[in-house]
């Protein structure tokens, strides 16, 4: 059985419109921290070994800067880039200002990864236990084989007060295995309750209680083999929508649909917490703030 330390893929190439700037360098607490910082100290000390930035190459120096210095002897660090010109010249449109979607960014990965790896987003908290049990999953698969894995969350937990946000809705079966995973673009609670926007735009209650993923999947290096000719399909399909993004749910289902592989629904009792606008990083900072408090986290993680 392959016991080898599992690497840590992070989307970081979002541009952050809706925040107003690059979020994943963003400091949460008076020690400077970033929201990746804690990913990637939950992450070190849960055993993974290797850390994967997939980034643009617009703010390379500044990434660079910030974490190759704090990893230094503590991990290997690897930069793979989603560049919008990293698809077939055909596709490639000089008015688009938009990154391919995070479908597209794990494709870039490919290359840079080569044993049991996670993925996240660079701008989500998911805490300790989330990457504890994440590990251990990743720990005892074997690297050949399609078992896969995702970290899941209810929806309720996962909302902003201050706007829409896009989930992947999961559909489990009793064995608790995922059967297939929906990218709902717009959730948004109204007047307390929550609400998603169907294709046509009108406006549908969601139950507080849906799984939802918030882009921490578990896969193996065999993931690989998806993607590929679907990424192609979308861009033929999307050739005129400047906005259009290949979401990681769409491999996913692709996935499930081969019946190759299983992707199992991991639990945790961590509590998320994510920055998509500027007012959620109020409620963001305090929340670190009491993990610290606490001595969850040391007051300098590094």
């Amino acid at each position: 059985m392959n016991k080898q330390k599992p690497t840590l893929v992070v989307l970081a190439a979002g541009m952050g419109s809706r925040y107003g700037g690059l979020k994943q360098i963003d400091a949460f607490t008076p020690e400077g921290d970033t929201i990746i910082d804690f990913s990637i100290y939950d992450a070190l000390r849960a055993g993974f070994g290797k850390f994967v930035f997939i980034i643009r190459k617009s703010f390379e120096q500044e990434f660079k800067e910030i974490f190759n210095k704090k990893l230094e002897g503590k991990a290997e660090v690897d930069y793979v880039y989603q560049e919008l010109e990293n698809v077939p010249e055909a596709y490639i449109n000089p008015e688009r200002t938009k990154p391919w979607g995070t479908g597209h960014a794990l494709l870039m990965a490919k290359d840079a990864v080569k044993e049991n790896f996670a993925i996240i987003n660079a701008d989500d908290f998911y805490g300790k236990q989330a990457f504890e049990v994440m590990a251990k999953s990743l720990m005892d698969k074997d690297s050949d084989s399609y078992q896969f894995c995702t970290m899941a969350y209810l929806l309720k937990n996962t909302v902003s007060d201050h706007g829409f946000v896009s989930r992947g809705e999961c559909q489990v079966d009793d064995k608790g295995f995922l059967v297939d995973v929906t990218e709902r673009t717009h959730i948004e609670k109204i007047d307390g309750e929550l609400f998603r926007k169907d294709d046509d735009g009108n406006l549908i209650p969601i139950d507080e209680n849906t799984v939802v993923s918030m882009n921490f999947w578990g896969f193996t290096p065999k993931c690989f083999e998806f993607g590929g000719q679907l990424f192609l399909e979308f861009l033929e399909a999307n050739k005129e929508n400047l906005k259009a993004e290949f979401y990681l749910p769409s491999i996913v289902n692709e996935i499930l649909k081969s019946g190759k592989a299983t992707v199992e629904v991991l639990q945790s009792n961590s509590k998320w917490f994510g920055v998509t606008y500027k007012e959620d990083k109020e409620i963001v900072q305090e929340a670190i703030g009491k993990l610290k408090a606490a001595e969850v986290y040391p007051k300098n993680l590094w």
